[in-house]
């Protein structure tokens, strides 16, 4: 995995278990390798909401005592990576805040595009905003007068939002969980054995509580978490309506224990190797993977090319990220002490090296030096994602354009630049194919170009400034 993209955020909830807190911790756990930047719970007795949130990893911002103070049936968590606002605490979620209707919390995975022309416009009006979230705004557009009035609050303030959001709120009396209308980001719903109501981002977070998943939430449904079970309803009209799920959930960020669209993520990420491998197949002694996201590929690759499959990197889980370190020369350190390599794998081999995706390229280049002074023979890059080419905003924290790897440079100069003996990127429609659904069920704006909400609808005035800053072509 290149170190230069950030996460998305993972949301975990559950109605109706006297040990909603501790499953929701674990939950939480289990989605730490969607952000770790903060970590937070909020929680009701039925009729107040307590909320504790901080800077860190699960682990490390929860102990025994916060989870006492926090015990109670009815539970909500957060862990971020911040793609819209900066990372501070007081970014981090649940955000916690009251109207008047009383409390709320919300957990949001994802981003809104117009979430910075509707902050202008609440500003305009007196609106005091405590954070820098798109987040806030949602808690902003339930709090006005004339939506509370509304026969259904909810579902009228998330008919206000662009973009991609996986949603959860906690009133007092319940959760209600929500998915933009495109269905961008995946959320499913699952049972505990004691009849609890489980709603998470990905299922291995249903799996670590020993919940049975149900069913995804679907693209502009409304699901609701109470005493009275699990009720639903749309906020918006999807009929005729396509999909768009971010097929980079199956390429990098779910787990691979994971199903998410419909499908196991070990099983799309097995048949994305096999692809690769028949789109540019290469001689080699051994298919070795880049842990952990290029591992499912590698393994695909090797049972389709028949070439022997080989861990050559070791990955230290005790390293933080290589592109926080404050020069180039404690990255490249960072690097190395992250993945290190397995000398007598490599040595006098000729390999092919599987990763899930490439970004600046920053990261990638030092592995590959890691490996020729290993004694590797001769290197072949094989990339089980097409070349990222396009910003995302939807909830991906790509770089800028102009520092993409795949910006401006075909696939010689990658090759140059990356110091290996051949480049391989699996197709477009190659990836596409890995997945059940049809291919128009899938957002590939990150590598086609093509976003399904069009430039010229997108009303966020940073987005707009961060399109045509990039002058990218979206034919």
């Amino acid at each position: 995995m290149a170190a230069d993209k950030k996460e998305n955020c993972g949301i975990f909830g559950i109605y109706g278990d006297a040990k909603a807190v501790d499953k929701t911790y674990f939950g939480m756990h289990s989605l730490q390798h969607r952000g770790q930047e903060s970590a937070g719970i909020a929680s009701s007795n039925g009729e107040e909401i307590t909320r504790y949130a901080q800077m860190g990893t699960v682990r490390r911002v929860f102990h025994k005592g916060v989870l006492e103070k926090l015990a109670n049936p009815i539970a909500i968590g957060h862990v971020r990576y911040s793609t819209t606002g900066s990372s501070n605490v007081a970014n981090a979620q649940p955000m916690l805040m009251e109207y008047s209707r009383g409390q709320v919390a919300v957990a949001h995975n994802g981003n809104l595009i117009n979430a910075g022309l509707l902050r202008d416009e609440y500003e305009a009006y007196g609106h005091i905003f405590n954070t820098t979230a798109d987040t806030e705004i949602v808690i902003h557009l339930l709090a006005k007068p004339t939506h509370v009035s509304k026969p259904d609050p909810v579902g009228h303030v998330l008919r206000h939002l662009q973009g991609a959001f996986s949603l959860l709120f906690l009133f007092p009396d319940r959760i209600e969980a929500a998915r933009d209308a495109f269905g961008i980001r995946p959320l499913c719903v699952g049972r505990t054995a004691e009849g609890a109501y489980v709603v998470a981002s990905e299922t291995c977070a249903l799996d670590a509580i020993d919940a049975v998943y149900i069913r995804d939430v679907e693209p502009g449904e409304i699901v609701t978490l109470d005493k009275d079970g699990l009720h639903s309803r749309f906020f918006i009209d999807t009929e005729g309506l396509k999909p768009a799920h971010c097929i980079f959930e199956h390429v990098y960020f779910a787990k691979q224990n994971s199903r998410i669209f419909g499908d196991s993520v070990h099983e799309v990420r097995k048949k994305l190797g096999q692809q690769l491998a028949r789109e540019f197949p290469a001689d080699a002694d051994i298919v070795t993977p880049v842990p952990d996201s290029g591992t499912s590929a590698a393994i695909g690759f090797s049972a389709e090319s028949g070439i022997p499959f080989e861990m050559s990197f070791v990955r230290s889980h005790y390293v933080g990220r290589s592109f926080i370190s404050p020069s180039q020369e404690l990255r490249d350190l960072a690097v190395k002490l992250k993945l290190s390599v397995i000398k007598e794998a490599v040595n006098g081999k000729r390999i092919i090296v599987v990763d899930d995706s490439i970004v600046r390229g920053t990261t990638t280049k030092g592995k590959i030096k890691q490996l020729r002074e290993a004694g590797a023979k001769a290197i072949h890059m094989r990339v089980s994602c097409p070349p990222i080419r396009f910003p995302c905003f939807y909830g991906v924290d790509f770089p800028t354009k102009e520092e993409l790897l795949a910006n401006n440079r075909d696939m010689q100069q990658i090759k140059e630049y990356l110091e290996v003996d051949s480049i391989g990127y699996i197709s477009l429609e190659g990836m596409l194919s890995c997945a059940s659904l049809p291919a128009d069920h899938y957002c590939h704006a990150c590598w086609s170009g093509k976003y399904r909400i069009p430039v010229s609808s997108v009303v966020n005035k940073f987005a707009l400034e961060r399109f045509q800053m990039h002058l990218f072509d979206n034919e």
